[in-house]
């Protein structure tokens, strides 16, 4: 007597579906990662230990050409005051991120510490991690 039963599992499994999702996904992420654009001047800042915050914030970049920028629009040096004023006149927390180039001299980055000082602008010193 023969009683086995007449539905057979087939060990077999098709993987044609599982790559063809993998190939989705990965087509997916090298697109997106491509559309991904940072906003951000191309300066080398110093090393330090600490971490520099990412909040809503004016950004204040000095590169070692002595050109001064406020998120990534060249301003002139002594038109700086009127423009960072300007920009945070009802901000809340008024915030300026200095980023200053390896090789500035600390003169450029003390003038801005001091409109800060002056309007009471908080200053935060962006620095390279170690």
């Amino acid at each position: 007597m023969n009683i086995r039963g007449r539905n057979k599992v087939s060990p077999e499994f098709n993987m044609s579906s599982m790559t063809d999702i993998v190939f989705l996904l990965l087509i997916f992420f090298m697109i997106t990662s491509t559309l991904v654009t940072t906003s951000a001047l191309d300066i080398l800042l110093p090393k330090a230990g600490g971490k520099t915050e990412n909040k809503k914030s004016i950004a204040v970049s000095i590169t070692k050409d002595l050109i001064f920028y406020i998120d990534n629009k060249m301003v002139i040096e002594d038109e700086l005051e009127k423009d960072l004023t300007t920009l945070l006149l009802n901000k809340e927390e008024p915030t300026i991120v200095l980023r200053a180039e390896e090789g500035v001299p600390i003169e450029k980055a003390v003038k801005i510490m001091d409109i800060a000082y002056r309007n009471k602008f908080k200053v935060i010193l962006a620095v390279r991690p170690k």
